[in-house]
């Protein structure tokens, strides 16, 4: 049985796929977040694994070099775009990252790991996940860039695993995220809305699109997982790849799958925060081509099936 390394199961994406590998029959794996926060426990208790290992720690704990891993799958990291300190994306997103490489090309062992749509920044380069590409996106926040910047430093290396993958996850949701409060998906902040008083909210108008037009590439979090097994048991070429369902959806669309599924409720428009003018991503939408040019298979649902799905999972919860 191999011994898989995967870090962030305390958080959303890392600890759907810990679920999905105990149900695929692995259980040779050691877990790497940091486990203080109690409201994210059920996100990794009562699933099977080797170890724990607080992530301040893991780095100095693969240096002693005592346990043979087999390959790392790297979901940890940083995610709020609303952080503005670069310095604190550097260090968990860059810095910490790029050790982890280091690992793996050492000991010659397959190395995939996320990085973002948020690099993308405004799409004015489009969302091609053409490496040629790269040097010239201009993200719109800290978090963007830090994951722009290994994309970038990957891509130079002379030494890199046996294999690697970046994966450029883009607005992934679905279970597992309720902790991550303002930065949990719209889809799940519509839900909550609609729960507490039967309407949702919308952003008005905003980068020349009407109020509640903006679009993003809504992907479901258990598609994100397979893409990942499906890198990790294929290894077919390294390199960086779109992770989104390929077609974008406005947020009237997402709001009325919503309202739609409960059956009543209304929509409503807020103002456009001033604080998120010149970072907000009006329009994402990922190209698969490359994708599906390296054999990939995994179907991406879209929103309206994703959501009901969604809410059909989390029926029972109310927060």
């Amino acid at each position: 049985m191999k011994n898989i390394v995967l870090t962030g199961v305390a958080g959303f994406i890392g600890s759907c796929m810990l679920e999905e590998l105990n149900e695929k029959g692995y259980e040779n794996i050691y877990i790497v977040d940091e486990f203080e926060r109690e409201d994210k426990r059920n996100n990794w208790v009562n699933k099977k694994f080797i170890q724990a290992i607080d992530r301040k720690v893991f780095v100095n704990w693969l240096d002693n070099d005592t346990v043979n891993i087999d390959a790392i799958i790297h979901l940890g990291a940083k995610t709020d775009t609303t952080e503005f300190n670069y310095a604190i994306h550097e260090e968990l997103n860059l810095n910490y990252s790029k050790d982890l490489w280091n690992y793996c090309s050492r000991k010659n062992i397959p190395f995939i790991y996320a990085s973002s749509a948020a690099t993308y920044g405004s799409g004015e380069h489009g969302y091609d996940d053409d490496e040629s590409k790269i040097d010239q996106l201009t993200p719109l926040n800290p978090y963007g860039v830090s994951k722009n910047e290994f994309d970038k430093w990957a891509l130079i290396q002379n030494k890199h695993p046996k294999y690697w993958a970046g994966l450029k996850f883009f607005n992934v949701y679905g279970p597992n995220e309720y902790h991550k409060g303002r930065m949990a998906s719209v889809i799940w902040h519509f839900n909550q809305q609609m729960l507490a008083d039967g309407k949702i909210k919308l952003f008005s108008g905003s980068d020349g699109y009407s109020d509640g037009e903006q679009l993003r590439d809504f992907v479901f979090v258990e598609d994100v997982v397979n893409a990942n097994l499906w890198f990790w048991q294929n290894r077919k070429i390294s390199g960086i790849y779109n992770i989104g369902t390929g077609k974008a959806a406005t947020f009237n669309s997402v709001g009325q799958d919503i309202l739609s599924w409960h059956g009543r409720g209304s929509v409503a428009y807020i103002p456009f925060p001033e604080k998120l003018r010149g970072s907000y991503q009006s329009f994402t939408q990922a190209n698969l081509e490359a994708l599906r040019g390296i054999g990939c298979n995994v179907n991406f649902r879209d929103i309206t099936n994703g959501v009901e799905k969604y809410l059909s999972l989390v029926s029972h919860l109310t927060t």
